[in-house]
């Protein structure tokens, strides 16, 4: 088994909470890196969630609540990507005064460069030690496969249309290669030719001739490798009980995204390490933001949502969050990572 060369996750991924002032600019550090995907959601108000990165530019933004085309906010979005964080706009969605925020943040690397392993030409931001790409083709209204430069199968990719009126796909691996989730919904898994019934390989991910993933127009992906000790993307089960299931990542999670797959009405939940209570509960996780809505942040100090452990998480909660018999797929970034270059685990001897 190859083990992550990553000693520091913030070097590659990390969130960062800030409140908004109001102003035309506002500089967000601590970031830890020069983010190439920044993802950010007003945490007290109900405004959509806010995803650009640097292949599309700072200011053109994406929603993965609604089925908007993008859309160039100019001086409502974000200014630049800054060595240790962003520069953040005059608009509501990432700046307004008295609004709390969440940003999360990806590094790649920068604009990109020319990608031709697959039949559509591509660029790709990718950083292949951390296992993410940002991929950007136009469209051919015809079957193809577009490179994501990974150099390894990613477990789980997400495709936009950047000029129609169509929600953001995703594929996962547990799922296979004829199911999406669709991010702008609650609905359960359907079935699709989006991928044109084929699983990615290390060099390319398929897609369908559907407006969706590569009608006209320009198109965005965003593609995950799995890296050990550093993220981790599979599922589980759920059993209707506060006293839920152990799912073992082999870190301590800063960041993970669930969705029931398999039962509808349920929203997608994204939780991090930055928005916890601050009631000193330590690994238990009382707040949770909705990537298919634009709500506020929900939950509380009764509320307990998941444990973050030091090898995994915990689910501690019945019902939406914890459907008996549902399968629920997940993505999980670590905190810090148990294996890397400098902490290989032992051999048996």
């Amino acid at each position: 088994m190859a083990y992550t060369t990553i000693n520091k996750s913030t070097d590659y991924f990390n969130t960062v909470t800030y409140s908004g002032n109001g102003s035309a600019t506002q500089a967000i550090t601590g970031v830890g890196h020069q983010p190439d995907w920044v993802w950010i959601k007003s945490r007290s108000n109900a405004e959509s969630h806010m995803l650009s990165d640097a292949v599309r530019g700072s200011t053109k933004r994406l929603r993965s609540d609604t089925t908007n085309a993008e859309d160039d906010l100019g001086s409502n979005g974000i200014q630049s990507f800054n060595a240790d964080g962003f520069t953040a706009g005059d608009g509501d969605a990432m700046n307004a005064s008295g609004q709390t925020y969440a940003s999360w943040n990806w590094k790649a690397n920068g604009a990109g460069s020319a990608n031709t392993d697959g039949s559509i030409n591509s660029t790709v931001s990718v950083n292949q030690t951390a296992g993410f790409s940002i991929v950007k083709w136009t469209g051919t209204s015809a079957t193809g496969t577009v490179g994501h430069g990974l150099n390894s199968v990613p477990k789980t990719v997400w495709v936009k249309s950047l000029a129609n009126a169509e929600g953001m796909y995703t594929y996962w691996q547990p799922l296979g290669n004829t199911k999406q989730l669709l991010m702008s919904s609650t609905s359960a898994q359907g079935t699709t030719i989006l991928w044109n019934n084929t699983t990615p390989t290390s060099s390319v991910f398929s897609v369908g001739n559907h407006d969706a993933v590569n009608g006209s127009g320009d198109y965005i992906a965003y593609c995950f490798a799995e890296k050990v000790g550093y993220s981790k993307f599979g599922s589980y089960v759920g059993n209707n009980n506060a006293d839920g299931n152990f799912v073992y990542l082999g870190f301590k999670p800063a960041f993970i995204i669930a969705k029931n797959a398999t039962s509808s009405g349920y929203s997608w939940e994204l939780f991090d390490n930055k928005r916890n209570t601050t009631d000193g509960v330590g690994n238990v996780i009382q707040k949770r933001l909705y990537p298919d809505s634009s709500a506020a942040e929900g939950g509380s100090s009764s509320t307990n949502f998941i444990d973050f452990l030091s090898n995994g998480f915990k689910i501690r909660r019945a019902g939406d969050s914890n459907e008996n018999g549902s399968t629920y797929i997940y993505m999980a970034f670590a905190e810090a990572p148990l294996v890397g270059s400098n902490n290989v685990p032992c051999t048996a001897r």
